[in-house]
């Protein structure tokens, strides 16, 4: 299998630590997949001396010299430029490198130099500074999907998936108030039938237990407490499983999460933002793996964001990166031909 692509997030962030962190944590386990960083190499070296992290941190022409350096260096793929910000004080100036890793990391999953992209926290703001018109990844991702990969009718969905839960939000980054016009029972029903082939293709799930979440508390109470439910949910619902995918809901979400309920089913589709986080932010803070479905290629990310505030600090958990890294493998491993 080829190996990972990690790309490097806002360079005054936490990834640098992560990734350095990861490498540490996984060169040694002959089962855990090999990565290589998409970076600027001197001050990734430069950072490890300051932390006191025993990484020798090596610079690679090629993915494909990834598995001989691993064992005993971090592998870094050179991102030509310098960084200009520094831990914890972000600059616009490199937001076009970390726009780049990314673009890079696909790239090299399309020619089939790399076989999954786990990518690290990037700081939105940053970005939109530098004219960066997306609203995030996901949304990113998937213009690239569409423009390097061909395919007109990507549509990328994030899902957080740790052991214990997974979930997606119908809709993400919205205002809550602006959640009720904008769900529709044609929104539902094409974001489960995504979720319901990838965890068929990508996590081996050939009949995935879908649920569905109420948008209103009790799941509306019939009507008593908001029409959405009957009028938009449950239409979704029965077509759902008139198509043969295993669904049930619209189910109160305030009940939906804990130990017993969870072993019935694999995956939570709420309705917004906050239904679906939440839950599993409490769960798996720590291990929860950010999933994008919907794309020709695995994309996993670490379930966090950019830290600023303890960047170089030598403090940044590396667990989420690291389930990031062990899920991409696992995701590609099972997608590998025999």
């Amino acid at each position: 299998m080829a190996p990972l692509a990690l790309t490097r997030g806002d360079p005054s962030g936490i990834g640098p630590e992560l990734a350095l962190k990861a490498w540490l944590r996984l060169h040694e386990d002959a089962a855990a997949p090999v990565f290589f960083l998409i970076a600027e190499p001197e001050p990734l070296g430069a950072l490890a001396r300051h932390l006191g992290l025993a990484v020798s941190v090596q610079p690679i022409v090629a993915p494909a010299e990834t598995e001989s350096v691993f064992r005993h260096a971090l592998p870094v793929l050179r991102l030509p430029g310098v960084v200009h910000g520094a831990p914890g004080v972000p600059d616009t100036l490199d937001a076009a490198g970390t726009i780049a890793s990314i673009e890079q990391a696909v790239a090299l999953v399309g020619s089939g130099e790399a076989a999954a992209v786990v990518t690290n926290p990037i700081a939105k703001s940053v970005l939109y500074e530098a004219g960066f018109a997306h609203p995030g990844h996901t949304e990113f991702l998937g213009e690239l999907a569409r423009r390097d990969f061909g395919v007109a009718s990507a549509r990328p969905i994030m899902m957080l998936w740790s052991p214990e839960l997974a979930v997606v939000p119908a809709t993400v980054h919205i205002p809550l108030a602006a959640v009720p016009q904008s769900l529709d029972t044609d929104l539902i029903v094409e974001t489960a039938r995504i979720v319901a082939h990838d965890l068929s293709v990508r996590f081996g799930l050939p009949a995935a237990r879908l649920v569905l979440t109420g948008l209103n508390p009790h799941a509306g109470e019939e009507g008593g407490m908001g029409r959405e439910d009957l009028e938009i949910i449950a239409p979704a619902v029965k077509r759902l499983k008139e198509e043969g995918i295993d669904v049930r809901g619209p189910a109160p979400a305030d009940t939906l999460f804990h130990a017993a309920v969870r072993a019935t089913y694999d995956a939570v589709i709420a309705m917004y933002h906050d239904q679906a986080l939440i839950p599993i932010k409490t769960l798996a803070f720590e291990s929860a793996v950010n999933v994008t479905l919907g794309l020709p290629f695995i994309r996993t990310s670490p379930d966090h964001g950019t830290a600023f505030d303890i960047a170089g600090k030598g403090v940044a958990n590396p667990a989420s990166l690291i389930a990031a890294l062990e899920l991409a493998g696992r995701l590609a491993a099972h997608q590998a031909p025999a």
